[in-house]
C-alpha cells in the first residue's frame, strides 16, 4: 500500500464477493506482482486485491526526483491501470485478520472476506509523528523528503536554491525500505551543488542513527570516498527526535560510545529528513507478527509461521533481507510457487535466499549496484565488481528498471528474478 491519501475511484470493485480463493492485502509493488504472477500460473484462480489507494507508485525514481533527474508524473498511475485482469480491487483497507476463521475484516463498511488462502503485502508505515514537529512543517521551511510523492519535487527545490548554509540528511534506525535512499538524496544534492561551484559553501551532514554507513562492508569503501569527495561530515549514533521548521532547528539524541545519550539541537538551513519505519498495526493485533511487530514468516519459503495457508512478502516481513523493490521481485517468484504448490498439496519447491538490491546513486551518471542477499552475501548479476561505479547501471536506474517494473513485473513477468525453485 502506498502511503497517498484514499481518493474515490468508480472503476474499483464494489461488487466483490464474499470469499476467495486468495486474498491479497496490499496493491503496492509486491501485492500487484504477486497476483499477476498467480493469475499467469492459474488463470481460473479467484483473487482479490485490497488496497486502498487510487494511485500506484513507482517510489525508487522519488530519489531521482528529488535531484532533478526524473519527471514526477511518470513515477504514478492509476490503480486501475496496473490491477491485473482476473483480479478484483477491492478499494479499502484491511482493519483485522482472523486467521483462525480465513476472513479479514475491511475498514470502511466492516464487512468480512473468507479466504482459503492469504497473501500480506501492506508494505509498511512512515511514521512520521515518531519525530517531533515534523509533520506540521513538511514541504516547508527548509523541510524535505523523497519518502513522499509531493515532497520529492520540494526537494529538487530546495537543492537548486540552496548557495550556502547547513544542509543535514537524516536516516533513522533499521528497518527502513531502502537502506540507501537516505545517503542517495546527499550523493546527489552534493553532486549537484559541486557541479555548480557551490559545494565550498554548504556544511553537509550525515546523521545516521546506526553505527554503519552501509549494511554490507564490501561496499563502505567506496561510499566512504564520496563522503570525502563531497567534503560531507557522517555522524553516527545521532537520531532525529524533534523539528522546528519556523526556528530551522533539529533535535538530535546522541548516543556515545558508552551509551550515555545526550541531547542536542542544530541550526540547519536544509534539512532531508527520513522517517522511522514500522510495520501496519493490524499485522501483530492480528497474532500475525513477531515481537517488532513485522510479519513472522520463514525466511526461505516464505510461508507463515504459524498458519501454512499464509504466506507474506515486500515491507512487511520480518525478515533480515533488505527492503527493496529488486526483494520483493525475487520474493514474488518464491510466493507464487510456494503458495500454488500447497494448494496442491506438494512440498514447497522455492527457497530465497534474501536477495536485495540497492542501485547507490553516486553521482549524476554512475551508480554502484549493490546485490547481496542473507548476511551481507554479495550476489551480483553480472561478472563484474560490483563495488565500482557503472554507467551501466546508471541505465539501469534510471531506464531500465522503471520499464522492467511497469512492463514486467506488474504483469506477471519474472525478469530478472533469482529465485531457486526445484521442478516437482
Amino acid at each position: 500500500m502506498s502511503s497517498d491519501t484514499p481518493q474515490p475511484q468508480l472503476n474499483a470493485s464494489t461488487h466483490y464477493t464474499e470469499s476467495y480463493d486468495v486474498v491479497i492485502v496490499g496493491g503496492g509493488s509486491a501485492g500487484i506482482a504477486i497476483s499477476a504472477s498467480l493469475l499467469k500460473r492459474s488463470p481460473q484462480l479467484r483473487v482479490a486485491v485490497i488496497e486502498p489507494n487510487a494511485k500506484h507508485c513507482y517510489q525508487p525514481a522519488w530519489t531521482l526526483v528529488g535531484g532533478g533527474l526524473y519527471d514526477v508524473s511518470k513515477t504514478v498511475r492509476a490503480t486501475t491501470e496496473v490491477i491485473p485482469k482476473g483480479a478484483d480491487w477491492i478499494q479499502d483497507a484491511v482493519s483485522s485478520i482472523s486467521p483462525e476463521e480465513q476472513k479479514v475484516t475491511l475498514e470502511k463498511d466492516a464487512r468480512s472476506i473468507e479466504y482459503q488462502q492469504l497473501v500480506l503485502c501492506p508494505g509498511l508505515r512512515l511514521a512520521w509523528e515518531k519525530i517531533d514537529g515534523l509533520e506540521e512543517t513538511l514541504g516547508k521551511n527548509g523541510v524535505t523528503s523523497n519518502y513522499r510523492l509531493d515532497l520529492a519535487p520540494y526537494t529538487w527545490q530546495l537543492v537548486k536554491n540552496l548557495s550556502s548554509g547547513k544542509a543535514i540528511f537524516t536516516q533513522p534506525g533499521m528497518p527502513i525500505k531502502c537502506a540507501g535512499a537516505p545517503q542517495k538524496a546527499l550523493y546527489l544534492s552534493c553532486d549537484y551543488w559541486l557541479q555548480q561551484g557551490k559545494i565550498s559553501g554548504i556544511d553537509v551532514e550525515f546523521t545516521l542513527a546506526g553505527n554503519a554507513l552501509f549494511g554490507v562492508a564490501d561496499f563502505v569503501p567506496v561510499l566512504e570516498s564520496y563522503i570525502e569527495r563531497y567534503d560531507a561530515k557522517t555522524s553516527y549514533s545521532k537520531n532525529l527526535v524533534a523539528v522546528d521548521g519556523e526556528s530551522k532547528k533539529a533535535t538530535f539524541d546522541i548516543i556515545s560510545e558508552h551509551g550515555k545519550k545526550e541531547r542536542v539541537e542544530e541550526a540547519f538551513d536544509f534539512i532531508h529528513v527520513v522517517p522511522p519505519q514500522v510495520a501496519p498495526s493490524f499485522i501483530k493485533e492480528s497474532g500475525l507478527g513477531n515481537e517488532a511487530g513485522w510479519c513472522d514468516v520463514d525466511a526461505s519459503t516464505l510461508q507463515h509461521t504459524q498458519y501454512d495457508n499464509i504466506f507474506a512478502l515486500g515491507d512487511c516481513i520480518g525478515t533480515s533481507n533488505a527492503k527493496t523493490v529488486a526483494a520483493a521481485r525475487v520474493q514474488v517468484v518464491i510466493v507464487a510457487n510456494n503458495l500454488l504448490a500447497k494448494r496442491e498439496g506438494r512440498t514447497l519447491p522455492a527457497h530465497y535466499d534474501g536477495y536485495g538490491a540497492c542501485p547507490l546513486t553516486v553521482e549524476r551518471g554512475k551508480v554502484v549496484l549493490a546485490e547481496f542477499g542473507y548476511g551481507g552475501k554479495l550476489l551480483p548479476t553480472l561478472p563484474i565488481d560490483p563495488k565500482v561505479p557503472r554507467k551501466l547501471y546508471w541505465f539501469l536506474k534510471t531506464e531500465g528498471l522503471p520499464f522492467i517494473y511497469w512492463n514486467g513485473m506488474l504483469k506477471g513477468h519474472e525478469w530478472l528474478t533469482k529465485a531457486h525453485v526445484k521442478k516437482s
